[in-house]
C-alpha cells in the first residue's frame, strides 16, 4: 500500500470519514492518526517499540521535523512513551470512559450547596514548547495559569492551563478569583469540540502540596484540549485528590 493510502486508511479508521475536500490535513496530524490506528488495530502493542524517527521519515517521505512533531505530540498526549537512548514505545494500556459534558467547577460546588473559592498561583506569558505543541502554535508566547479551586476551605482541584492568545487575548487581565477560566472562556467563545484523557497517577510534589495531600496518595488527572472554530483554544491538566473526587454522569 502507498503512503498516501496508509494515511487515508488511518484517517478513516480514526474519524470514520475522510478530510473534507479543499481542507488538507497537515502531514504531522496524518502521521499521528496513522500511529493511533496501528495501536487501535493491535499491530503495535502496549509497551512495544515502534519504528524509529528515521524509519518513519523514510516510510512516509516527509521531513524529520514532521515525524518528530507527531511523536512529540503523541507523547504529550500519553499515547507514546519516549525513552532516551532506547526509542519510542506504545504507552501502557489505560482504560477510558466518556465524560459527557464540560462543567464549570464553581457551578458544581454551588450545586452541592457549598462555597467555591479560588487561589491564583500563576498568571503569565509562557514559551513552553510542549504548550506550543498542544495549542498547535508555531511560536509564543501563550498564556499560562495555575489555580487551586477550593470547596469550602478544602482544595479539590489544581488547574494547570495554557491558553491560545489569539482566541482569548485578554486572558491575563482577568480576575480568576471572581470568575473561573472555564466560565470566562465559554462566555466569550463557546467550545466547538474537545478531546480528553483521564489518568490515575501520583502528583508532583508541587501539586501535592497545594492540594494538601498525603505523600503517596494518588490523583485523578484529566487532560483536555478544546477548540473554538478551527483553533485549539486551551490545553489544561486538572488534578483531583482521589479521596475527594469521583466522576459521575447520566446518559
Amino acid at each position: 500500500m502507498t503512503i498516501n493510502g496508509q494515511l487515508e486508511r488511518a484517517e478513516e479508521h480514526s474519524s470514520g470519514t475522510r478530510t473534507t475536500p479543499g481542507k488538507a490535513m497537515p502531514a504531522y496530524e496524518q502521521i499521528k492518526r496513522y500511529v493511533i490506528a496501528r495501536i487501535e488495530e493491535g499491530v503495535w502493542k502496549p509497551g512495544g517499540l515502534i519504528p524509529s524517527e528515521a524509519e518513519l521519515v523514510k516510510e512516509f517521505g516527509v521531513a524529520r521535523m514532521t515525524v518528530s512533531r507527531a511523536l512529540r505530540e503523541l507523547t504529550t498526549e500519553r499515547v507514546l512513551t519516549r525513552v532516551q537512548g532506547s526509542g519510542t514505545y506504545v504507552a501502557p494500556q489505560r482504560y477510558e470512559s466518556t465524560v459527557l459534558e464540560i462543567r464549570n467547577i464553581a457551578d458544581e460546588i454551588t450545586a452541592r450547596g457549598h462555597r467555591h473559592s479560588a487561589r491564583v498561583l500563576t498568571l503569565e506569558a509562557s514559551d513552553d514548547p510542549l504548550a506550543l505543541d498542544a495549542l498547535v502554535l508555531a511560536h509564543g508566547p501563550v498564556f499560562h495559569s495555575r489555580i487551586v479551586h477550593n470547596e469550602e476551605s478544602e482544595p479539590i482541584q489544581y488547574e494547570d492551563r495554557y491558553v491560545n492568545p489569539r482566541v482569548f487575548p485578554d486572558y491575563l487581565n482577568q480576575d480568576f478569583t471572581v470568575e473561573t477560566p472555564n466560565h470566562y472562556m465559554v462566555r466569550l467563545a463557546p467550545i466547538q469540540r474537545a478531546e480528553f484523557r483521564i489518568y490515575a497517577q501520583k502528583p508532583t510534589a508541587h501539586v501535592r502540596r497545594h492540594l494538601m495531600m498525603e505523600i503517596g496518595e494518588p490523583c485523578l488527572m484529566l487532560w483536555r484540549r478544546t477548540w473554538v472554530g478551527e483553533q485549539v483554544a486551551t490545553s489544561v491538566q486538572l488534578w483531583h485528590p482521589a479521596s475527594r473526587f469521583h466522576l459521575a454522569g447520566n446518559v
